[in-house]
């Protein structure tokens, strides 16, 4: 770059500035990377990522855990935005800026792409990943879209929501066709392929933005005129009048983001065929851009101009009633859960309904919010506004994940992955867990010993009734679970078992009996405590058994659970026997070839007879689940909308442009403000 010299202020001329091209183009390369890799995140996290090792099979993560970490990628992807706008605003100017961190973001789609290699566990390359992807997507989301604005001079400016416009369908364009791929990559090709590919596109897009180096705008940075102009009076009044409509915006992040984590875990218990496609489970997110393509010309040609006439459409009353459609779409996701938690099977239609509500809220929050900022923003402030409306993406997530992070209990589960690779012979503690491990004998098929660890109970002394042992095969695959409980609770899976296989109806037909009906099944019997069990019915097939526990309380790490999962008997499928194993299925027979081989089978359709299996842990429940997670977040969202009412009426709208002298300001009316300028673009620029 040195040498060159750029233009810094926009062509006087009433045409598209000549740089738009290379923004959209660039735009929908890194919308696909991104999206590419955050559709399958949580899939990945929950069914992929324990096999990703060389030998051996890791421990499962749970839902909750997932969600936790995905909302902590997301909250990093728009907190970094703050780094950008400094960098930006202050030293190198945005072109530079987003030039330099794509080149790092690619870096980070490298890292996922190497997941499972020599010389590196795949957590800390997923780590690696994940980090470097949030500093590079997110320094450039604040830059990129000013870098959109900085391209118009007051002659072009009136031009400026339909590039607006064409930059958000880019943004979907990309979404909607790496929420489709990558799914189908992950499931065929494997994480290698499907976390590649996105970075093939994310440096697509890095040379695509370098080749419009000559015909962008380039506004220098602002030196110490930002600090000048961000301390200001005006400046300050400015940060202080967003940051108040953005506290409340992040509420509405916070649930948006969920389409990504707990809807795609709620979509693997839903009927997901829908118009004549059997979707695979994360695939269900590309309703949202399809219907972002469908919703933004519907609202800007039909609903805005019919409304405005009777009920005035102000930025802050569009946002307002953004937050009570995203109230109505979790309400539905929350009637939804309540038929999985009774047993039956939702059509993944009701998700296509409250994807309707949520991008309706979205148009009207996401999009109102990107050109609202904009033009709210001081000349020299423009990315620290965009980064401190991203930052409201952050705030939003951290709170899911806070959420997450709260509601889970501790368990064996997650201290297993620890403590199996403790050297035989070795006596410590991890998370307050004490435990010793011994050698298990080697097994038949095994290629050597297997590993067994004991776990002191809630009295802490080794050798008592309430010890917990784990045995692991010499892969690293935890093969049973013992406890004192373990008898009372499988003949409580077994009374469930005969209430369910009583039935008169057809294998397929038959269900598991409902938490009433379950609790005078089991009313007789007690723990060895004394406690009664408790049954609850998680889904269609599957159901969790628990006793308390030595403490006596529930919802500690000391609850003996079991879990209970229906095989049903199918007709085999002859096509499903010759049909190729995808990914994952080879990848669980070359972990474990005869257990392996066996589950893969039975997923197929290879069931001769209806059975119930069980699984017994101690721990590792969550405190809210199932339909009360989503009424949780659905009374969140309704109290955010209603104390945002009176806030939004008091807000003065204030609009400054680009080409504005320095410091100077109209009122709302004398520049193409939120009011006169169609919405714009989302946050995801």
């Amino acid at each position: 770059m040195a040498g060159e010299s750029y233009r810094s202020t926009p062509e006087e001329t009433t045409g598209l500035p000549r740089g738009i091209k290379y923004i959209i183009g660039n735009e929908a390369a890194e919308r696909f990377s991104f999206y590419g890799m955050r559709t399958i995140l949580v899939v990945f996290m929950t069914k992929y990522l324990h096999y990703m090792a060389d030998s051996g099979v890791g421990t499962e993560m749970s839902d909750a855990k997932a969600n936790e970490y995905y909302h902590l990628f997301v909250a990093a992807t728009y907190f970094f935005p703050v780094l950008g706008s400094l960098l930006s605003d202050v030293v190198f100017g945005k072109y530079l800026t987003i030039l330099w961190l794509s080149i790092v973001y690619c870096l980070g789609h490298g890292a996922l792409a190497l997941m499972g290699g020599a010389g590196m566990e795949p957590d800390s390359w997923l780590v690696i990943g994940l980090v470097l992807i949030a500093v590079g997507s997110g320094g450039i989301k604040p830059c990129v879209s000013a870098h959109v604005g900085d391209q118009f001079g007051k002659k072009n400016s009136h031009m400026m929501t339909k590039v607006f416009q064409w930059f958000y369908f880019s943004i979907n364009f990309g979404s909607t066709a790496s929420t489709w791929v990558t799914p189908i990559l992950l499931k065929w090709y494997g994480p290698h392929v499907a976390f590649g590919v996105p970075g093939v596109l994310m440096a697509i897009a890095t040379i695509t933005f370098w080749m419009g180096r000559k015909v962008f705008i380039h506004v220098p940075a602002g030196g110490p005129k930002f600090f000048e102009e961000t301390f200001s009076r005006e400046g300050v009044s400015a940060l202080l009048k967003l940051s108040t409509i953005y506290a409340f915006v992040a509420v509405f992040w916070g649930l948006f983001d969920q389409t990504g984590s707990s809807w795609v875990i709620q979509a693997e218990n839903m009927d997901r065929n829908f118009l004549g496609v059997e979707w695979l489970q994360s695939q269900i997110q590309v309703l949202n851009p399809i219907l972002v393509l469908i919703l933004i010309p519907l609202f800007q040609l039909v609903v805005y101009p019919a409304v405005d006439p009777i009920f005035k459409l102000t930025s802050i009353r569009k946002i307002s009633i953004g937050f009570f459609l995203t109230t109505g779409s979790f309400a539905v996701v929350a009637f939804a859960q309540g038929m999985i938690d009774r047993g039956e099977t939702p059509s993944i239609v009701w998700q296509l309904l409250a994807y309707v509500l949520l991008t309706a809220g979205e148009v009207m929050i996401s999009i109102t919010g990107l050109e609202f900022s904009y033009t709210q923003a001081p000349k020299t402030m423009k990315s620290v506004i965009m980064a401190v409306w991203l930052f409201s993406v952050s705030l939003g997530n951290i709170f899911t994940s806070i959420v997450n992070n709260q509601i889970q209990v501790d368990g064996i589960t997650q201290v297993a992955a620890v403590v199996k690779s403790q050297e035989v012979g070795t006596e410590g503690s991890e998370n307050d867990w004490t435990f010793k491990t011994a050698e298990r004998e080697q097994q038949e098929g095994e290629e050597g010993p297997g590993k067994i660890i004991t776990i002191s109970g809630y009295d802490g002394e080794f050798g008592t009734a309430d010890d917990i042992t784990m045995e692991f095969d010499s892969y690293g695959t935890k093969k049973s679970v013992a406890t004192s409980e373990d008898a009372v609770l499988k003949e409580a899976s077994a009374l469930i078992e005969k209430q369910f296989m009583a039935s008169d109806a057809d294998d397929a037909k038959k269900t598991l009996p409902l938490e009433e009906e379950a609790t005078t099944l089991l009313a007789d019997l007690k723990d060895s405590y004394g406690n009664p069990l408790t049954y609850k019915q998680l889904s269609r097939d599957k159901f969790r058994i628990t006793s308390m526990g030595p403490d006596g309380e529930p919802q500690t790490r000391w609850d003996v659970i079991l879990k209970g999962s229906v095989s049903r008997a199918e007709v085999s499928d002859p096509d499903a026997k010759t049909a190729p194993y995808t990914w994952l299925e080879q990848r669980k027979i070359d972990a474990d070839p005869e257990n392996g081989r066996k589950e893969v089978d039975a997923a197929r359709g290879e069931i001769a007879s209806t059975e119930i299996s069980n699984d017994i842990t101690v721990g590792g429940q969550d405190t809210l689940e199932g339909q009360e997670y989503f009424w949780f977040w659905t009374y969140t969202i309704l109290v955010t909308s209603v104390l945002f009412v009176p806030v939004g009426y008091f807000y003065k709208e204030r609009s400054y442009i680009q080409t504005e002298q320095e410091g100077s300001a109209s009122d709302e009316g004398d520049a193409p403000s939120t009011d006169q300028a169609s919405d714009s673009a989302s946050t995801d620029s």
